[in-house]
């Protein structure tokens, strides 16, 4: 039964492309389920909070695949709890398991791009049901070939596993041990690379200094950035003047309700779900955009006799390349929605516009969405979360995803109706304010002062060396400066980072550091 649990978790964690990037398939919140499911929950989440610990930063921006997460990290906790060998087992291999499912993925990927002409016929047609059901059937491929890679190797691998790690010698265990510790530096080093820029470096140090210095806990470092990054991001308001947004697709009765806008934003969580390395999310803006589409055209098909016509144009738009942050997307959508809709009414209307829109705000968006959710909102949840669930508290899981989706899911909601109404004086609008820049601005202010403190207060890095008389060097660099190890480690990381060395070969060489420190007794 317990396996059966487990696959079902695997199967869950791997419908996040379903579930609208609502980040449920992270480490912190499969870990207690893995634990609730073998008769252990607390010893689960902690095991799910060191892993998101080590895969902060483990995230999907453009067409980067990181390693699975969800196999990995599901698979290393049973592990770990079947054996009894705690955390550090889990770490160990969580790290592998991830980078072969990694593989597995990249190629169903590959595979998916295979289906992008069965879509291009099905535009062709105007039969917006074949689109939609290959979306979905493509979409179910990812869980349930991860579900059952989970599920065989549980089969086939437990008992072995287990005999193979109660042959573990006791200085490898304390060296995986030191290992976890290490590893979270990857994490906040990848975090650092999508946010670390000269202009708001300060703010990173900023933050690192009030968790090594004052001991400030991660969420009121965070309460503080958010002041920060408003006042600072405030400045030259003065002189923006509001303008009056016109209602988009003017020049008759609107076709599209609020009912419409509405299920753009429900299909809109089923965005990435037959992402492919060819087109990428261009099937989930048809899936998303479908039923307005053929709303707006078969009405305009009743008096011209030509809305099959037009719903076959304007389902081949929207099955061409298409990649932004998926937060933000509903206000592509709903942009989208209004052009079209302004198209059917307009013979004038330039069609072509629609896509060359919708290719000129991907990049915008994609780089302020990115930060905002990734290396802002993200990095705030995951350290108030792990902060609790370190200490086998559960309520840390549900305070992640509250922190994470309750702005996450008003804002996109909000998107939706904010694109269709406004139209394109709203790019306008956007352009001469900066609001753009000046959001950017400041959710990198905040994502850094809260990676920031995340060495000082999420790392436990330390070294056993002593001098002459006793003297320990770990006493003496507290007095420099707490917490110096994590943050010199977290840099070295990411120079290395910066260099394009690859996440896989930079985890293994950090496995490779804890067990040669603890062997050396230079850390602990």
């Amino acid at each position: 039964m317990g396996y059966f649990l487990i696959t079902l978790i695997i199967f869950f964690g791997h419908c996040e492309d379903l579930l609208g990037t609502t980040l449920l398939s992270r480490p912190l919140v499969l870990g207690p389920l893995v634990g609730a499911a073998l008769g252990d929950w607390q010893q689960g989440t902690v095991i799910g909070a060191s892993l998101e610990l080590i895969f902060m930063g483990n995230i999907k921006v453009g067409a980067a695949i990181p390693p699975d997460v969800v196999t990995g990290g599901v698979l290393g906790t049973a592990f770990a709890i079947l054996s009894g060998k705690g955390a550090a087992i889990a770490l160990a291999l969580a790290i592998p398991i991830s980078i072969l499912a990694e593989m597995l993925l990249s190629a169903l990927f590959v595979f998916r791009s295979g289906l992008n002409p069965r879509f291009q016929a099905y535009a062709a047609a105007g039969d917006c049901a074949g689109i939609v059901r290959l979306h979905l059937v493509s979409g179910f491929l990812k869980p349930v070939l991860m579900a059952a890679v989970g599920f065989i190797s549980l089969q086939l691998g437990a008992g072995v596993m287990k005999a193979f790690l109660d042959g573990i010698p006791a200085w490898v265990n304390t060296g995986l041990q030191v290992a976890g510790n290490l590893l979270p530096a990857l994490g906040f080093a990848l975090l650092m690379n999508l946010l670390f820029r000269k202009a708001v470096a300060p703010y990173f140090f900023l933050g690192f200094l009030l968790a090594a210095f004052l001991k400030l806990p991660v969420i009121a470092i965070g309460g503080l950035g958010v002041i920060i990054a408003v006042l600072v991001t405030r400045r030259g308001d003065e002189g923006v003047v509001e303008e009056e947004v016109v209602v988009a697709a003017e020049g008759g009765v609107a076709l599209v309700t609020k009912g419409d806008l509405r299920r753009i934003f429900f299909r809109s969580m089923l965005l990435e779900a037959n992402f492919n390395f060819e087109t990428m999310q261009s099937t989930g803006v048809a899936y998303a955009l479908a039923p307005v589409l053929k709303k707006i055209y078969a009405a305009k098909g009743l008096g011209a006799g030509a809305g099959k016509e037009d719903i076959s144009a304007a389902l081949e738009r929207h099955v061409q390349l298409f990649n932004t942050a998926t937060y933000g997307s509903t206000l592509i959508l709903g942009l989208a929605t209004a052009m079209e809709e302004q198209n059917s009414k307009d013979p004038e209307f330039n069609a072509e516009s629609i896509n060359a829109v919708k290719l000129g705000l991907m990049g915008p968006l994609a780089g302020v969405f990115d930060s905002l959710f990734w290396g802002t909102l993200k990095v705030i949840a995951a350290g108030a979360g792990t902060a609790l669930a370190l200490k086998g508290n559960v309520s840390g899981v549900v305070v992640f995803i509250l922190l994470f989706n309750v702005p996450h899911l008003l804002l996109r909601y909000q998107l939706t109706f904010i694109g269709y109404r406004t139209g394109m004086r709203f790019l306008q609008r956007l352009s001469q304010s900066n609001v753009m820049d000046r959001l950017s601005q400041g959710a990198a202010i905040l994502g850094l002062m809260v990676v920031g403190a995340m060495p000082a207060t999420l790392m436990n890095v330390h070294t056993p060396v002593l001098f002459g008389g006793g003297v320990g060097l770990q006493g003496i660099l507290d007095q420099i400066i707490p917490a110096v190890l994590p943050l010199g480690l977290t840099f070295l990381v990411y120079y290395f980072v910066k260099k394009g060395v690859k996440t896989t070969y930079l985890l293994l060489g950090l496995l490779a550091l804890g067990l040669v420190g603890s062997l050396l007794h230079l850390l602990s």
